[in-house]
């Protein structure tokens, strides 16, 4: 199976975390937020 590719953007991945802080948000909205937040490049440095 390929990789997936696929990155959130920096600007989606804010609002996501917002979500996520947000504790006025449903489950289901903090799981598609997650998702989103699973999805962002990694800050590491190789």
């Amino acid at each position: 199976m390929p990789a997936n590719k696929k990155q959130t953007s920096p600007k989606a991945a804010s609002a996501a975390s917002s979500v996520l802080r947000d504790g006025r948000t449903s489950a289901k909205s903090k799981t598609a937020a997650g998702s989103a937040l699973a999805q962002t490049p990694s800050k590491k440095k190789k």
